[in-house]
């Protein structure tokens, strides 16, 4: 029997809708720093020269990387999410949805990089030296500077999850549309494509990796770039906490080979990411502030290998937790489609 052609370019959506969202944020990448960086002009060497430094060009990748990870994870679970709610041949309907996702979401990122990224620096010169506000806050500059730091990430990150939110239900609105005419609709299993079991584990990886390196850049902001580092410590810095906490998170979110899971329900996958990432950074922050007053207050010396037995400690820690409360959360979120 042949295929539905209609069909099979549906079944296909999750991997297209990745790859356009991922293909059209690096070619508006790559467009933004060419008009930055190419012209033979004064401004231009100084920014050449600006991003010459290792600290800045490899946070600058790293938080490309972040933003390609999560873009990914959340638009192919847009589109796996409609075809197992609405159904392959509903999702088929939308034949330009390819077209309507990546205008919409074009629209998104011209709002995030022409819009919003320069409204927050001319904020943030707001509170360098000789700004506005730079004597009001005095010696706590640094703080200010900061907290407008993590601002500008959380703003940013909330623009590409909605930003992507609005494009899938744009691009699905036929869909949707023809949907709403059934009767009823139960949860539909996807023919062919990933494997239910290791979508939900990729997804949850992804988004808790990628939460990760975000948390990590909003903090790294803090601080100056760094110009004496190496760029091999650097890319190590970044890359092996990233790899890892993705490899933890897949182990945690991984549901066994039992049968039973028919369907992804990825945004289950999604809050269960964000759920375990939100409980490990608190469980840490309490764990290492109980530890901090015990050893206050037995006057414990973090000299002579102390600090490096407590960090060690606290990175086993941070690594346990992963596993353990991406695997909480996974499976209690999936406990009845199992």
């Amino acid at each position: 029997m042949t295929a539905n052609p209609s069909h099979s370019r549906a079944l296909r959506l999750p991997r297209d809708f990745a790859f356009i969202a991922v293909g059209l944020d690096a070619l508006l990448f790559v467009i933004n720093m060419a008009v930055l960086l190419l012209p033979s002009t004064p401004q231009a060497g100084q920014m050449r020269h600006a991003y010459a430094i290792p600290g800045v060009w490899i946070m600058l990748l790293a938080g490309i990387a972040m933003s390609w990870v999560l873009v990914a994870a959340l638009s192919w679970s847009h589109a796996r999410n409609a075809l197992e709610r609405q159904g392959v041949a509903h999702v088929a309907l939308a034949g330009d949805a390819r077209l309507r996702f990546g205008g919409v979401w074009v629209l998104a990122m011209v709002l995030n990089y022409y819009v919003l990224t320069p409204l927050f620096y001319e904020a943030q010169v707001l509170f360098m030296p000789g700004g506005q506000f730079a004597e009001v806050f005095g010696s706590s500059l640094r703080f200010s500077m900061g907290v407008a730091m993590v601002l500008q990430s959380l703003i940013q990150l909330t623009v590409i999850v909605l930003g992507l939110w609005l494009a899938a239900r744009i691009a699905l609105m036929k869909s949707r549309t023809a949907s709403a005419h059934a009767e009823q609709l139960t949860p539909a299993e996807v023919p062919g494509g990933a494997s239910p079991r290791r979508a939900v584990a990729m997804v949850a990886a992804a988004v808790f990796a990628g939460l990760q390196l975000w948390s990590g850049l909003a903090v790294a902001r803090w601080a100056p770039p760094a110009s004496d580092v190496g760029a091999s410590t650097l890319l190590l810095t970044w890359v092996l906490p990233a790899l890892v906490t993705f490899a933890l998170a897949f182990w945690g979110g991984w549901l066994g080979t039992r049968p039973g899971l028919s369907i992804v329900r990825p945004f289950r996958a999604v809050a269960s990411a964000v759920s375990a990432f939100l409980l490990v950074q608190a469980g840490c922050i309490v764990i290492a502030i109980a530890w901090l007053f015990l050893a206050a207050k037995a006057s414990f010396s973090f000299y002579n290998g102390g600090v490096i037995s407590f960090v060690l400690a606290l990175v086993l820690l941070y690594m346990v937790l992963t596993v353990l409360l991406v695997r909480v959360t996974t499976r209690r979120l999936y406990r009845r489609y199992l």
